[in-house]
């Protein structure tokens, strides 16, 4: 038995222009969620990541904490679906910068509507794959740890595809993992156990690393 730990990345910069940066709190949330790995005495045989930069980064700060620089190996199928894409196709006219409770919330529920549809095949968001070949990008990613990995594992990626494994593994609906999707926090992490045959969820959403009055405010979900 093996166990795989699936970390969302820190936070990002949600709202600007390019939303795949680590924000100065992310990469807090990073290199702390590393040392806390290190105090555990967690050395890791196997890492995958996405290949996007929030990915990379996150990566960087776990390594630095960790004090450890095991060779990390890119899966695209772990990059996250293109939110502005999949609002696009339920709502075509471009969203302003949120900045206030009620367009965060108008924001994800139009992702909330999209997600719906192009799990269904509804929509197809502009440069996006269906979501059947997301999904496979997800579900290949735990096949190669079942089948090539043992020992502890690592896997740097998004809520969505951390949420798409979660719902793959516990047999849910796809709309199932539109609600997990959207509780999982930034350096969260889960945990499967895993054989040759299969994954077994052991927690969920976990930021043990967080968990003490000086990061009470490192708490973030985009």
């Amino acid at each position: 038995m093996g166990t795989l730990y699936l970390v969302r990345h820190g936070q990002a910069s949600f709202g600007a222009a390019d939303y795949d940066q680590l924000s100065a709190l992310g990469v807090q949330q990073s290199v702390r969620l590393g040392e806390y790995f290190r105090k555990k005495g967690l050395i890791f045989d196997h890492v995958l990541t996405g290949t996007l930069r929030r990915h990379l980064q996150t990566w960087d700060g776990i390594r630095e904490g960790a004090q450890c620089d095991p060779q990390a190996l890119p899966w695209p199928g772990l990059n996250e679906f293109d939110s502005a894409a999949v609002i696009a196709t339920v709502h075509p006219h471009p969203l302003e910068r949120p900045d206030s409770p009620e367009q965060y919330r108008h924001h994800f529920r139009l992702l909330r509507d999209g997600l719906t549809q192009w799990m269904n095949g509804v929509v197809s968001p502009q440069g996006m794959p269906s979501y059947a070949d997301f999904r496979l990008g997800v579900t290949s990613a735990l096949d190669h740890v079942r089948k090539h990995c043992e020992g502890t594992v690592l896997l740097v990626s998004s809520g969505g595809p951390i949420a798409t494994a979660v719902s793959h593994v516990l047999g849910t609906t796809p709309e199932t993992s539109i609600e997990l999707n959207m509780r999982i926090r930034n350096s969260a992490v889960t945990e499967f156990s895993f054989s040759k045959k299969r994954h077994s969820l052991l927690t969920f959403n976990t930021l043990t690393h967080l968990d003490h009055l000086d990061h009470a405010t490192w708490v973030t979900y985009a």
